[in-house]
């Protein structure tokens, strides 16, 4: 059969530093795979890539076994057939629930088919929207359009047990009745493997771990133990490390220069020592902030 997505050796990241190392995945048509990992494994930058948010640093995304280089808009609003949910959520906190629905070009009656709780709320501002509400607003949106394959982030985020296995039993009904493929991230590992197929784990940006839900269930308390018990490296913290360690080598080729200037001029060039070094990295990062502040204003 052939794989509704699959990625081969898909390298991503951010600023061309990869995040994702050489990940192969694949989601059949009616099938529900998730994609467990602790903070910071790759989870999130392998969906917004696979979404097309984020260019490949290498390798390939394929649908239906075509590779696709086209960016998110075509992928999940112009005909692409992907639903996606967003970390975030998405919802337009001040539009109504009917026009969050409208807006991203699904069924408001087949909304209501998956969440007749929306019903009574449809001419509610979203963001009056109680977090469950808007997390199946989210989902009723990005369902309703019929996709052939479903992209989820966290969809348990901050929801009560009940919430969340409405909204996951709402992603198995979607494969099973529509045929729908889905990829959905979480870290509640129990509550997801109950809803899945298949899973991968993945850690420091590398696939460790391709399993049957079943066979994960089986061994939840060795994945746990292993794999998912505090929290990797982020994605930021990569990038933070990496600038902090390329600008210590030119930093540390300064001083050997000033140095040798002291040496042959007699005077003293620069009193600067490698233990001040952080200060000069917190003020960089405080005045990067305040940039970032003053450009969204």
């Amino acid at each position: 059969m052939t794989a509704l997505l699959e990625t081969r050796l898909l390298k991503a990241g951010y600023l061309g530093r990869e995040v994702v190392q050489a990940v192969n995945l694949r989601v059949e048509p009616g099938e529900v795979v998730c994609l467990l990992g602790p903070n910071g494994a790759g989870k999130t930058t392998t969906l917004m890539t696979i979404a097309g948010e984020l260019a490949p640093v290498d390798g390939l995304v394929m649908f239906n076994n075509v590779p696709t280089f086209t960016p998110m808009y075509q992928r999940v609003r112009n005909g692409g057939g992907i639903g996606l949910v967003t970390e975030d959520r998405l919802v337009f906190s001040k539009m109504s629930a009917r026009d969050n629905l409208r807006i991203g070009g699904g069924s408001v009656e087949a909304a209501l088919e998956l969440f007749p709780e929306l019903e009574p709320r449809l001419s509610v501002r979203g963001g009056m929207l109680s977090g469950g509400e808007q997390q199946m607003l989210a989902l009723a949106r990005a369902l309703s359009r019929n996709p052939s394959l479903l992209l989820a982030d966290e969809l348990s985020l901050g929801l009560a047990p009940k919430i969340v296995n409405r909204l996951l039993g709402a992603v198995r009904e979607a494969a099973e009745k529509q045929g729908t493929g889905a990829l959905i991230v979480e870290q509640h590992a129990r509550k997801a493997l109950q809803y899945s197929d298949r899973m991968y784990l993945m850690a420091r940006g590398k696939v460790q771990l391709d399993l049957s839900a079943d066979e994960a269930l089986d061994r939840l308390n060795e994945i746990e133990e292993t794999y998912l018990r505090g929290t990797a490296e982020t994605e930021d913290d990569h990038i933070e490390r990496k600038r902090r360690f390329d600008k210590r080598k030119v930093w540390r080729r300064q001083r050997v220069r000033e140095r040798e200037l002291t040496r042959l001029s007699g005077s003293v060039v620069s009193t600067r020592r490698e233990e001040d070094d952080d200060y000069y990295f917190e003020g960089e990062r405080e005045r990067r902030e305040w940039a970032q502040r003053m450009r969204r204003r």
